[in-house]
């Protein structure tokens, strides 16, 4: 065997596995938002092999009217991520400050299109009112006037203040106080990020701790377009590539393939010096 071709041999192998070795040990370009929130882990036992399941805590189902006058629950936000905050209208400095900063990330946020619009169709804003009581439609409608909100995805919601206060409390685990509410009020001044299965999502800290972004903090409200978008790159596990988990079958056909070209190009060789 002539140099060329030993050295084709040894290309040939080298290249693929290296490739695969790549792909299989290299931790991913970004790293998605982490589950937060989980009701239980269950452990399973499958040909000796035990694996464990994690139940992420979803958000729990509301039914709502936002500034349009429209009811909405989750059936109208399938398939989108959520970003949620909580405010009051009559709020005199937090809400207003937490408002502006939900309207810089809205506007932050684009698809792609070079025509037409260019609001993304896999986001959608949801600021819960902690004051149902005093704020009706029209009080969210001239909030919203005031501030110049695009209805198109974002809306401000009302209407039963136990079904506003569970989704707090217990679906996106935010302290609130069920008190009268007034100027004073102190309610979360978070900004929720939700994936599209509703399960609470956020990124680690310098720390490697999880915690919800704070809508006050314009750092936090940068990592939170970065990880809406990162979130939507997320492919659906329930659609799996059909070549999904076959990585080193995938890497050894790529061998074989390479050494059958390369024993091609031998054999074409000596029959053409014959």
């Amino acid at each position: 065997m002539n140099k060329t071709a030993f050295y084709g041999i040894i290309l040939g192998v080298l290249i693929p596995v290296t490739a695969y070795f790549i792909m299989r040990f290299l931790p991913p370009a970004n790293v998605l938002p982490a589950r937060l929130f989980y009701d239980d882990v269950k452990t399973t036992v499958k040909n000796g092999k035990e694996t464990t399941d994690t139940v992420w805590s979803k958000v729990p189902d509301f039914t709502l009217t936002n500034q349009l006058g429209q009811k909405v629950s989750w059936n109208h936000l399938k398939g989108k991520i959520i970003v949620a905050d909580f405010f009051f209208t009559r709020c005199p400095v937090i809400c207003p400050k937490m408002t502006h900063n939900m309207k810089l990330l809205q506007e932050s946020i684009k698809n792609n299109n070079k025509a037409g619009s260019r609001e993304p169709d896999y986001v959608q804003f949801l600021s819960f009112t902690v004051d149902p009581e005093h704020d009706s439609v029209p009080e969210l409608k001239k909030f919203a006037d005031r501030f110049q909100i695009n209805p198109q995805n974002w809306w401000l919601l009302t209407g039963d203040k136990k079904q506003i206060y569970d989704l707090a409390l217990n679906g996106m685990k935010l302290g609130i106080n069920e008190t009268e509410v007034d100027t004073a009020f102190i309610h979360p001044q978070k900004f929720v990020l939700i994936d599209r299965d509703r399960v609470v999502r956020s990124r680690r800290d310098s720390f490697g701790n999880l915690r919800i972004y704070n809508g006050l903090d314009t750092n936090d409200v940068k990592n939170l377009a970065e990880d809406v978008v990162l979130l939507s790159l997320e492919k659906d596990k329930n659609k799996k590539f059909f070549l999904a988990g076959e990585l080193p079958l995938i890497a050894v056909v790529l061998v074989i393939a390479a050494l059958g070209a390369v024993l091609l190009t031998v054999i074409l060789k000596r029959k053409q010096g014959l």
